[in-house]
């Protein structure tokens, strides 16, 4: 799979990052929510998946606006 980096609001190259796959899927990267009260909210979790953080300015600004 390739990914194409869209954008990031890290000032040292670090996560929070948007990606974007050739299929046009978005690829996040960002810290580990680990929150225990935030995760018991979560619904309809399958198995492997994971959660991360995104700061709203990421997406609000290199988010595709299709």
């Amino acid at each position: 799979m390739r990914l194409t980096m869209l954008g990031t609001t890290s000032e040292d190259g670090d996560c929070p990052t948007l990606y974007e796959t050739e299929s046009g899927d978005i690829v996040v990267q960002g810290d580990r929510l680990t929150d225990p009260e935030a995760l018991a909210q979560l619904q309809y979790v399958r198995p492997g998946e994971t959660f991360v953080v995104v700061p709203r300015e990421l997406l609000t600004k290199y988010a595709p606006k299709e």
